[in-house]
């Protein structure tokens, strides 16, 4: 009963980190209408490594020192995955529904998977191939309003191409997280990465100026900013990686397959967006693929 009760919490933790994902958008929609897309990223990944470090002092006792390949490796970390992706996320977010930017968002396993057969052997197998294709085409079709000729004319707007943006810059971190993962824990990696990143943010950050009121800050500004860095980074990382030990990445991986669905769901029920037939199509595709590959 006891093993049934840890399995089960497991489920739930990993479920809670699907709708915290999913949560990002929403909380960063929000954001990105009243804060300045390099100050939201920075007050993100300033929480949350303030909570990432608490969590890794817990787990492991302390940070520990890295030599200078591992702290390049984990500089590219920080210059991709948290101040390119965040940059591109805030400004995309800012022209485009949050429904949209989730679905395109949604194809980097996919994508990842692409390259990680590419560049490290990874077996391709006709699940893969077939994943990527229909989850690339589910994209296509929610990049393109439902008209794919729009792509084909040049006439994919900036938001979109700003969310195209997140999905190049966290390939290069997934990808350069591999490579960092090898001698150091998933966890230890996310903390550097998180701390580099923000001091990086903190210059382009200071001067949008919008650090130098952050006591102005109204109630709705701070609870966004807290729940993209403590629930949407800090607390999702750690539950997906405690997943990833406890029951294997490919069954903690599936559940990342909700998370387009719960950010969907999010804004429709929270920002009013609409519910329209190339968002459907799209998205089935989308998490269909998902599966395949994951498979």
């Amino acid at each position: 009963m006891t093993n049934l009760i840890k399995k089960n919490l497991i489920y739930f933790k990993l479920f809670s980190v699907a709708f915290f994902f999913g949560g990002t958008f929403i909380a960063g929609k929000i954001l990105s209408q009243i804060v300045p897309p390099f100050t939201s990223a920075f007050l993100r990944f300033f929480i949350a490594s303030i909570f990432l470090i608490i969590f890794v002092v817990k787990k492991h006792g302390k940070l520990p020192r890295l030599n200078c390949k591992q702290f390049l490796t984990i500089l590219i970390l920080g210059f991709s995955g948290i101040m390119g992706y965040n940059f591109f996320f805030f400004s995309g977010l800012k022209i485009i529904s949050a429904s949209r930017a989730s679905m395109i968002i949604s194809c980097n396993p996919v994508i990842i998977a692409g390259f990680s057969s590419l560049l490290f052997n990874e077996k391709f197998t006709k699940y893969k191939l077939t994943g990527i294709l229909i989850s690339l085409i589910g994209a296509l079709i929610v990049i393109s309003r439902g008209n794919p000729l729009i792509i084909l004319q040049g006439n994919i707007g900036l938001g979109e191409l700003y969310i195209l943006g997140c999905v190049g810059c966290w390939v290069i971190f997934t990808l350069t997280g591999k490579i960092a993962m090898n001698k150091l824990p998933p966890l230890i990696v996310i903390t550097y990465a998180c701390i580099i990143g923000s001091i990086i943010l903190l210059i382009p950050g200071y001067f949008e100026g919008e650090l130098h009121h952050l006591i102005r800050f109204n109630l709705t500004k701070w609870l966004s900013v807290l729940f993209l860095g403590f629930f949407g980074t800090a607390l999702s990382f750690n539950w997906y990686y405690e997943g990833i030990n406890k029951i294997g990445p490919s069954k903690s991986g599936i559940f990342l397959n909700f998370v387009p669905v719960c950010a969907v769901i999010l804004a429709i029920i929270i920002l009013n967006e609409p519910l329209t037939f190339s968002l459907v199509l799209g998205a089935i595709l989308v998490v269909s693929g998902i599966y395949l590959t994951n498979k």
